[in-house]
């Protein structure tokens, strides 16, 4: 019986190539398969691979480490943000069915609840998720293939340290992972593929997905230095920034050398610093104060730094009242951003991944499984669910077949009288 291959295509034969150096990454073997038929191929893929160099990695102007840095790690509302969307995601229970059956065991099971020694399906699946969100592309690699052709080990790769090398068809062949001065290579012409790519849409970018710290980044860049503005105006006691204006007697505004040196000195000395905060200036004769800084309510200070939270909210889909982000209320509740947040922004991107990753293990495993969220399980989403069953229960013109496939259930077996 011909071998039904998942792919983009059969593999192409590689030889009797020797085992590959695993560097810093564990690396599955490259199967041995014979030549396969000529496949078509698109041809505007052939002419993007010309322009961007064939065979080259492609590392494009992603700067996905300045944005996690300023972004994630050095900003409140994005970190919380993109840790919210990854945990609710994570959690989202899995089920794994064909066409035929909805499985309780099965091996793809097994896997995602122990994906690697160090990681459950949770935190494998945050990580996975995490990467997608802060750079626009997730990376699983399959590692130490079974007797039953699926992956013994899952582990996802850093997205800034891989790139995608593409062939004369457009199409990766290959993936380079860099770390510490070294290279290694994943090969993409044979089958299975050792790498599963989960990518963002991106409107001009052939190999990798924009992510929507990207879109959110003049928004981080506005709060951040809103934030490090007020660190600074707290470290000059609260103060804006000013100048002191010498009139002397004669009407000439010149310091003596003494004069000014010993002006510097009091003011480093007794007028700088939060410690400094409150205490009185004595201005002798012929000085004289004037602000040349804006307070905070001359610059709208809070409401600008609140505009920027919303939209580094907005750009991630998490409604700004799930992070403590005060303004309009575009939900009449908590419970109704939460469901919103669950209907627009988590459940899209856990299906999304979780049909790559099933489509991804169909692949290895040589017949087709899917992988979709178990919408009965998630809590936010129980009374709309509840309705949902109630409708289709009550409707009479249905079968029970009719009824399950309109509720994402698979078929019942034949001899079941239930089938309907």
């Amino acid at each position: 019986m011909a071998m039904r291959w998942f792919g983009r295509q059969a593999p192409r034969d590689v030889g009797n190539a020797p085992p590959r150096a695993v560097g810093e990454v564990k690396a599955m073997p490259v199967p041995v398969a014979a030549v396969p038929p000529e496949v078509k191929a698109s041809a505007a893929g052939r002419v993007a691979a010309a322009a961007q160099g064939a065979g080259r990695a492609l590392w494009g102007g992603r700067d996905t480490g300045g944005l996690t840095r300023s972004g994630f790690l050095g900003n409140p509302v994005g970190f919380r943000a993109v840790k919210l969307i990854a945990e609710a995601a994570a959690a989202v229970p899995l089920v794994c069915q064909d066409a035929e059956r909805r499985y309780e065991v099965h091996p793809v099971l097994d896997l995602m609840r122990r994906p690697n020694p160090a990681q459950g399906r949770a935190e494998l699946f945050e990580a996975l998720f995490g990467q997608v969100l802060l750079t626009g592309n997730g990376y699983l690699e399959a590692v130490d293939v079974t007797d039953a052709g699926l992956p013994g080990e899952l582990h996802v790769l850093r997205s800034d340290r891989v790139s995608v090398v593409p062939g004369a068809d457009g199409w990766p062949v290959a993936y380079e992972y860099a770390v510490g001065g070294r290279k290694h290579r994943f090969d993409m012409t044979g089958s299975p593929d050792p790498i599963c790519h989960i990518r963002s849409f991106h409107p001009s970018d052939d190999h990798y997905g924009m992510s929507p710290m990207q879109a959110a980044q003049v928004a981080v860049e506005v709060h951040n230095s809103a934030s490090a503005w007020s660190r600074a105006l707290l470290d000059n006691a609260a103060r804006p920034s000013g100048a002191i204006i010498y009139k002397g007697s004669d009407g000439q505004g010149v310091l003596s050398p003494e004069q000014y040196d010993r002006l510097v000195s009091e003011m480093e000395g007794h007028h700088q610093g939060a410690r400094n905060a409150g205490r009185p200036m004595l201005l002798e004769g012929g000085l004289d104060w004037k602000p040349m800084g804006f307070s905070p309510s001359d610059m709208e200070f809070h409401q600008t730094k609140l505009a920027a939270a919303r939209e580094i909210a907005m750009a991630f889909g998490v409604p700004p009242m799930l992070i403590g982000i005060p303004g309009e209320a575009t939900y009449a509740n908590y419970a109704e951003a939460h469901r919103a947040f669950y209907r627009l922004t988590v459940l899209p991107l856990a299906t999304r991944v979780a049909a790559g990753v099933g489509w991804w293990l169909s692949e290895h495993l040589g017949c087709e499984i899917d992988l979709r969220p178990d919408l009965d399980q998630i809590p936010a989403l129980a009374e709309e669910r509840d309705q949902h069953w109630q409708r289709v229960g009550a409707a009479g013109f249905l079968t029970e077949a009719e009824k399950r496939a309109a509720l994402g259930l698979p078929p019942l077996a034949s001899s079941d009288p239930a089938g309907g």
